[in-house]
C-alpha cells in the first residue's frame, strides 16, 4: 500500500482568493490556472504504518502543515473502502515553498493522487480534486495539466466544487510563464490568513467575487483562440484586482515587494517596444511573466535586469502521473 506521484505547480490567470468555507476550503468564486512545468512536487505515501509521520522537503512537518495533510488523508480513511491506518508521507520539491509559487497546490495534488493509488483506489482526475482541495484550495487545479478551471460549485458539502480540464497541455504549445524569483524566503502572512483576512475586512471584496467570477468565461473564450495580448490583459487586470482588496484591507494587506513593483511597472514600457510581455501575481512577491517562445529569452532578461535571483522558464505542464522510483 505504497504509491509516489508528481504534480506540478499551477498560476491561477483569473485568481482565486477566499473561502465560503473554511472547512471545507470553497471558494466564493471560480477561478482558471494554466499548470507549470518543468517545476514540481513528487510525494510517497505508505499506508500501514506504526505510526502518522509527514516529512516535506527534508524536515518533519509540525503544526498546521501536519494537520493539513492528516485532514486529507483521514478523509480518504473515511471512505471506509479498507482499513488503511497510519501512513508515512514524504513529500519534496525542486522550487522554493510558500513564496507565491503554489508549492502546496503541486504538494497536495501529488499527495491526493499518490495516497489513492497507495488506497488502491482507481485513477480519477474528478475525485482526486476533491481530495486535493482539502489540504490546499489551489490544489484541485493540479491535478490536470494545461488550463484547469475550478468550478466555485453550489452545495454546502463541497462535491460539486473541484477542477476539470478546459484545455490541455498540448492546446496552446507556443505559450510561455516565466517565473521571477525576487525573494527566495517565507512570505510573512499565508495565503490562506491573508484571504480571511480580506474577506473579513475589504470593502471591496463583493465587488471582487463579482469581477472575478464574469472573468473565467472570458478567459476560456480567449484561450480557445490563442489570443496572447487578450490574455496578458486578462491577466494583469484580474492581478491587480485581487492585490487591491488586500490592500483595502484592515490593516492593510501587501505581497509586493519594492522590487515586484519595480519589475511589473516595465512590462508597459517594454512592450512598447514590440516585445509581448505581461505578468500575473499570487500572494508572494515573484511575479510570473506571460509571454509566447519567440519572447521568452527577453522575459528572462527583463526579469534580471529588475533584480531577479533566479529565473524559470515554464512551458504548459501535464497531469499529475505516479511514479515507479519512490522517496523512501
Amino acid at each position: 500500500m505504497k504509491a509516489t506521484a508528481l504534480a506540478h505547480p499551477n498560476i491561477a490567470l483569473v485568481k482565486y482568493w477566499g473561502k465560503r468555507d473554511d472547512a471545507l476550503i470553497l471558494p466564493h468564486q471560480s477561478s482558471l490556472s494554466l499548470t507549470l512545468a518543468p517545476m514540481s512536487v513528487t510525494t510517497t505515501v505508505e499506508f500501514g504504518v506504526a505510526a502518522d509521520q509527514v516529512e516535506i522537503n527534508g524536515h518533519v512537518s509540525k503544526g498546521s502543515e501536519r494537520e493539513r495533510v492528516l485532514r486529507l488523508l483521514d478523509a480518504l480513511r473515511a471512505e471506509g473502502r479498507q482499513a488503511l491506518g497510519p501512513a508515512r508521507v514524504v513529500s519534496r520539491g525542486d522550487f522554493p515553498m510558500a513564496a507565491g509559487l503554489a508549492s502546496s497546490a503541486a504538494g497536495f495534488a501529488a499527495l491526493a493522487v499518490a495516497a489513492r493509488a497507495a488506497a488502491e483506489l482507481p485513477a480519477d482526475p474528478k475525485s482526486a480534486s476533491v481530495l486535493s482541495r482539502l489540504g490546499s484550495g489551489s490544489a484541485c487545479r493540479s491535478v490536470q495539466g494545461g488550463f484547469c478551471e475550478w468550478q466555485r460549485g453550489e452545495r454546502a458539502d463541497g462535491a460539486d466544487s473541484y477542477a476539470v480540464q478546459r484545455f490541455d497541455a498540448g492546446h496552446w504549445p507556443e505559450l510561455r510563464m516565466v517565473v521571477a524569483i525576487l525573494d527566495r524566503g517565507e512570505k510573512e502572512v499565508k495565503s490562506r490568513d491573508g484571504m480571511k483576512h480580506t474577506v473579513d475586512t475589504s470593502p471591496y471584496y463583493p465587488a471582487w467575487v463579482k469581477d472575478a467570477e464574469a472573468e473565467v468565461p472570458r478567459a476560456r473564450d480567449i484561450i480557445a483562440r490563442r489570443d496572447l495580448e487578450a490574455l496578458g490583459d486578462l491577466c494583469e487586470r484580474n492581478a491587480w484586482r485581487m492585490h487591491a482588496t488586500s490592500f483595502a484591507a484592515d490593516p492593510p494587506l501587501s505581497y509586493m515587494s519594492a522590487a515586484t513593483l519595480g519589475l511589473i511597472q516595465h512590462l508597459r514600457e517594454h512592450r512598447k517596444k514590440g516585445i509581448p510581455v505581461w505578468f500575473t501575481l499570487d500572494a508572494g512577491p515573484n511575479p510570473v511573466l506571460l509571454t509566447d517562445a519567440a519572447h521568452e529569452v527577453a522575459a528572462e532578461a527583463l526579469a534580471r535586469a529588475c533584480g531577479a535571483l533566479d529565473v524559470v522558464r515554464c512551458v504548459p505542464g501535464g497531469d499529475a502521473v505516479l511514479r515507479t522510483e519512490h522517496l523512501f
